[in-house]
């Protein structure tokens, strides 16, 4: 199951607002935004060891490093968010009555771009221990939603109520 293009421009704004929310959050200049070094693909897009059956997305880091005698500070890590359809719209499609995409996507969107601002600014390791991935995954969480809970967004609080007790949004991979 696929994102269709509805969809697909339902995730673009979902990330676009993520965005504005997250850089106000962190008080981050539109610059030090768009110096993040990161994309979104759909689940069309993924190469096999990004598709994950467990999470909504995964954090995936490559490592950019020269060919030209490396200087180290040439070296940068860009981050892609790996959307997994087929779970986001299973998730939806069980609880239509209840769920909607755009609140659910937008949620997603916030809580990896907190990942990335997290990664990025050195405050937590991208390769720290299965333990330390998981408590990181709970202040993320935290952060979400103490970032998302005074907005007023058609049925993002139903999805704030669902994830309070930490839920499995994303993963890491190197």
């Amino acid at each position: 199951m696929y994102f269709d293009a509805a969809q697909i421009t339902q995730a673009s704004w979902a990330f676009s607002h993520a965005e504005k929310v997250v850089a106000r959050y962190y008080r981050m200049s539109e610059g030090r935004l768009q110096g993040l070094r990161y994309d979104v693909k759909t689940l069309a897009y993924l190469e096999e060891p990004e598709i994950n059956e467990r999470a909504f997305a995964q954090l995936c880091r490559y490592k950019y490093e020269p060919e030209r005698g490396g200087i180290k500070k040439d070296s940068f890590s860009f981050y892609r968010v790996c959307l997994q359809d087929n779970r986001i719209l299973d998730a939806v499609n069980r609880t239509a009555v209840f769920v909607k995409l755009p609140p659910l996507l937008f949620y997603i969107a916030t809580h990896e771009l907190v990942h990335v601002i997290r990664f990025d600014a050195g405050e937590e390791n991208f390769e720290a221990s299965w333990d330390a991935k998981e408590l990181e995954e709970q202040r993320v969480s935290a952060i979400t939603r103490e970032m998302l809970s005074n907005l007023f967004y058609p049925g993002l609080k139903l999805i704030l109520d669902c994830f309070s007790d930490y839920p499995q949004v994303g993963n890491l991979l190197n």
